[in-house]
């Protein structure tokens, strides 16, 4: 008989108040990293030499309207004061309004997140499409050929830097064959190269970790039962090792999810896509402090509630994860 808290996953994570305060350690645990960071972006922008107000404003302006200005944006406040004053907005989701487009920054983010998030998604399905099949044909065929082709393929994936791929992809699918627009972001089509070549920068290290878990699984005991009985290799890796062997990497997929959205600024700004990441480069440029600082802050939340989410998964998945956290909790 199973024990308490693992007989199911309705049991072990919605019920089990071992397995609830597991999920509580976690979720303040991630309190002090986003404070943290807030902290630290706050304390870096500020210490970056040049006038806001002067590059915003250019040399045009008087430095009496200058310093009306900084009075009006609170910047001759002393550092702890802004930084309350940054902190009470963040936690209410208010950023201030930018400097340079002079609208609210989370207007701004709201706007540009949608289209991050297309990107993000599709980059990932498309790292899954190519790196599970990869792993598992690698893992079956194992030394073989193909095999080494397709990690080849995989580590070269990983090693091709994001916006060196992208050039190559829009000079030869753009400029010379014509079959995809070169930049932009006004229909599917536009999609299609910035999720190719971001999800193949994924792709590898969901092809490498599919395969080692898989090779790892098919080591074990009731592999060779399974075997013994006469079943084909297919069967055996689909029915019997490729769910226990997805463990590992359904963790990572999760946690690619949320890399990708906070990661994705060069394919963004190689392909023209109105989304964060271009909104952080941007707001670099013109030193933009709250436009740069909600940014931060949101790709930074995005980050810890991908790894959240990617333990809640794990958990749910692994009995021995949802056990461990009850013997915890005794």
């Amino acid at each position: 008989m199973a024990p308490d808290g693992i007989d199911g996953p309705r049991a072990g994570v919605v019920r089990h108040p071992a397995m609830t305060a597991y999920l509580i350690k976690k979720i303040l645990l991630a309190i002090p990293v986003l404070f943290g960071m807030m902290l630290i972006t706050f304390l870096l922008l500020n210490v970056l030499p040049g006038d806001p107000v002067t590059l915003m404003m250019k040399e045009h302006i008087s430095v009496d309207v200058v310093a009306r200005v900084r009075a009006q944006m609170h910047l001759d406040d002393p550092i702890a004061i802004r930084f309350l004053h940054f902190l009470g907005g963040a936690l209410t989701g208010d950023f201030g309004v930018s400097y340079k487009l002079n609208r609210p920054v989370s207007y701004l983010l709201a706007s540009a997140f949608p289209n991050t998030l297309i990107l993000a998604l599709a980059a990932a399905l498309v790292s899954w499409i190519i790196g599970i099949p990869a792993g598992i044909v690698s893992a079956a065929r194992r030394g073989s050929a193909l095999d080494n082709s397709l990690m080849g393929f995989s580590v070269l994936g990983v090693s091709m830097p994001v916006f060196w791929t992208g050039l190559l992809f829009q000079y030869l699918f753009s400029l010379k064959l014509h079959l995809l627009p070169v930049a932009g972001f006004k229909g599917p089509e536009y999609l299609i190269m910035p999720a190719i070549v971001l999800g193949w920068s994924s792709a590898g290290t969901i092809a490498r970790l599919t395969r080692s878990s898989l090779l790892e699984i098919l080591r074990h005991d009731y592999i060779r039962t399974a075997r013994a009985k006469g079943l084909t290799e297919g069967k055996v890796v689909t029915a019997h090792a490729l769910k226990n062997a997805m463990l590992p990497v359904v963790t990572v997929m999760a946690l690619q999810v949320s890399g990708l959205l906070s990661g994705a600024v060069i394919t963004e700004s190689v392909f023209g896509i109105p989304g964060i990441g271009r909104i952080a480069v941007n707001a670099i440029s013109s030193r933009d402090m709250p436009l740069l600082q909600g940014s931060v802050v949101l790709t930074t939340f995005l980050v810890v509630f991908g790894n959240l989410a990617a333990d809640i998964i794990y958990s749910y998945l692994d009995p021995r994860i949802r056990y461990g956290a009850q013997e915890a909790g005794k």
